[in-house]
C-alpha cells in the first residue's frame, strides 16, 4: 500500500472529489483531497504527491495561480480538469506549466489514461525510463509500474521514500546524482537535514539489499558528491 503513486485532488464540488476518489483507488492510487486553493497548497507541500489533478475554479483563488506556485516548487505533473473549455484558458494553463488539460464532463477511461501518462512521462521532472517497464541489474529487477523490486526473485520491502530513492538512481543509471539533487526530486524540498535523511535512508536501502559495507554491487556512494546506480544493466520486456 505504501508505494502507491499518490494523487493531490484540488476540487471543491464535492461530487466530483468523491467520484475522483472511488476511481482512482479502484485503480491502485492513494488519494488526497483538498477543497480549495489553501489547502491544496498545504497538502501539497506536505505530502509530496506524484501528480496534482486541479480545477481552476476555486473558492479562494483561481486554480492558474496554483500552477505558478506549485511549478516554483517542483516539476510534479499536474492535470488541470476544468469546465472552461475555450481554448485561451487551456493556452494559459499549460503555459504556466501544467502537463495536460481535461474538460469536465469527462470520461473515466480518458482521465485514467491521462493520469497514466503523466506518471509514467514526468516521473522525477525529466528522468527517462528504459522502453521497457522493467530495469535490470545483475540478480535486481524493478518493476517500475508495480513499484516492486525484487533481488534473487524475492520482493526487497522498501518503504516508499526508499522506493524513490531506488527508481530515481535507476532511471539515471550510470550517471552521478548530487546528494541535494536527490533530496529535491524525492522529497520536493531542502533544508538543514535532508543530506543526513537521505544517507539514513540510504543505509537502509543497502541493508535490505544484503549488501555489505564497502560493497556497492549496485549503488556506488561518491563521496561528497552523490549516489551513482551502477549501469550494467539487461532489457526486459516479459
Amino acid at each position: 500500500m505504501s508505494n502507491l503513486h499518490k494523487v493531490l485532488v484540488i476540487e471543491d464540488e464535492q461530487n466530483i472529489c468523491n467520484f475522483l476518489r472511488t476511481v482512482l483507488e479502484t485503480h491502485d492510487y492513494q488519494v488526497l483531497l483538498a477543497n480549495s486553493g489553501s489547502n491544496g497548497k498545504t497538502m501539497f507541500l506536505s505530502h509530496n504527491p506524484d501528480l496534482v489533478i486541479l480545477d481552476l475554479g476555486l473558492p479562494d483563488i483561481d486554480g492558474t495561480e496554483l500552477i505558478k506556485m506549485i511549478r516554483q516548487e517542483s516539476e510534479v505533473p499536474i492535470i488541470v480538469l476544468s469546465a472552461r473549455s475555450n481554448e485561451k484558458d487551456k493556452v494559459l494553463s499549460l503555459d504556466l506549466g501544467a502537463n495536460d488539460y481535461v474538460t469536465k464532463p469527462f470520461g473515466t477511461e480518458e482521465l485514467l489514461a491521462r493520469v497514466r501518462a503523466a506518471i509514467r512521462s514526468n516521473r522525477f521532472g525529466g528522468g527517462v525510463r528504459p522502453a521497457s517497464q522493467k530495469f535490470v541489474l545483475q540478480d535486481m529487477v524493478i518493476n517500475y509500474d508495480a513499484r516492486i523490486i525484487t533481488i534473487e526473485k524475492k520482493e526487497i520491502k522498501l518503504t516508499q521514500t526508499e522506493y524513490n530513492i531506488v527508481e530515481l538512481l535507476s532511471i539515471h543509471a550510470g550517471r552521478v546524482l548530487t546528494y541535494a539533487e536527490i533530496v529535491k526530486k524525492v522529497w520536493g524540498y531542502s533544508d538543514s537535514g535532508s543530506i543526513k535523511k537521505l544517507q539514513v535512508n540510504m543505509a537502509n536501502i543497502r541493508k535490505k539489499f544484503g549488501e555489505k559495507p564497502g560493497e556497492y554491487k549496485y549503488i556506488l556512494n561518491e563521496l561528497g558528491v552523490g549516489y551513482r546506480m551502477n549501469a550494467d544493466t539487461e532489457e526486459n520486456t516479459e
